[in-house]
């Protein structure tokens, strides 16, 4: 089984449609394929029509997830929920408060980076996100379009998107330990995306990760384009330790990364394990 447990749609800052992903996924050689938009589930349900109308002979199975914005100590990070009740009302407030605040923060990035020269604007920035949630990528395509920059992974520096860059501006994102919690009380499956991820700004420390483990955190993502073999090599000594599982997905983003479907995969027991400690929702298809 070839299992990917980390990918976009436009429904958050991927250029794919939710149907065009599983269309992708299929055409990848996938046997499973995690839809983990941005602190949103819009998505679930054209991606969910897409694999009942697969051809027969076809399978693919859909896990319904989302990607959680979270900050500890100044540092961000990202919580992967996969299989949790959309409709439980404590978990479904917090992500309506990210993705409200991320309107607000990426109307305040367009502004800095107007202020630092770039000749962009906020009505191009919601052209590029369609009917995704604005997000920092949406933003770099912006500053590409614009000549600013050559591509989206360029404008993720110190000079202006990257965290704490020119350019930046928090949002709320909430603390790891409650996302943890609010993830297990929704039925859903916890787990720890890129932690090794350095290039992108700041990593939490391994005492953060324990304290993780400790409210429920159910593994590792450690196979990612962006850890190293070192890296790789330290998480899962770090996993086995904390008696965590580890993962590993593309983070697809369609043709917005070079990254491809399926390039880092997951072990199937280790998949199994994982829809095991589900109780919010089920896989679809398959």
């Amino acid at each position: 089984m070839r299992i990917d447990l980390h990918a976009h749609s436009n429904a958050s800052d991927g250029t794919d449609s939710p149907a065009e992903l599983v269309a992708a996924a299929v055409a990848a050689g996938l046997d499973v394929v995690a839809l983990t938009d941005h602190d949103t589930v819009s998505g679930h349900a054209e991606a969910a029509g897409a694999v009942h109308a697969l051809a027969p002979g076809t399978r693919l199975t859909l896990v319904p997830g989302a990607e959680l914005s979270c900050q500890v100590g100044g540092i961000s990070m990202h919580l992967l929920a996969y299989l949790f009740d959309p409709a439980e009302p404590a978990f479904a407030r917090e992500r309506e408060l990210v993705r409200t605040d991320r309107f607000r923060r990426g109307r305040a990035i367009v502004e800095r980076c107007r202020e630092l020269g770039a000749p962009i604007s906020w009505e191009q920035v919601e052209r590029i996100a369609g009917d995704g949630s604005v997000g920092r990528p949406h933003i770099a395509s912006a500053l590409v379009e614009a000549g600013v920059v050559a591509s989206v992974s360029d404008a993720f520096t110190a000079d202006w998107l990257a965290n704490g860059g020119r350019a930046d501006v928090r949002k709320h994102e909430t603390d790891p330990v409650t996302a943890v919690r609010l993830v297990r009380a929704a039925g859903g499956v916890p787990v720890f995306a890129h932690p090794g991820a350095s290039k992108r700004g700041h990593t939490v420390s391994d005492e953060v990760i324990a304290a993780l483990a400790e409210a429920g955190l159910a593994a590792l993502e450690v196979d990612h384009t962006d850890h190293d073999e070192p890296t790789r090599e330290r998480l899962r000594a770090l996993a086995a330790e904390l008696g965590l599982l580890t993962t590993g997905s593309s983070d697809y983003h369609g043709g917005r990364k070079t990254v491809r479907l399926g390039e880092h995969t997951t072990d199937p027991a280790v998949y199994e394990a994982l829809v095991a400690q589900a109780t919010g929702a089920k896989p679809i298809g398959g």
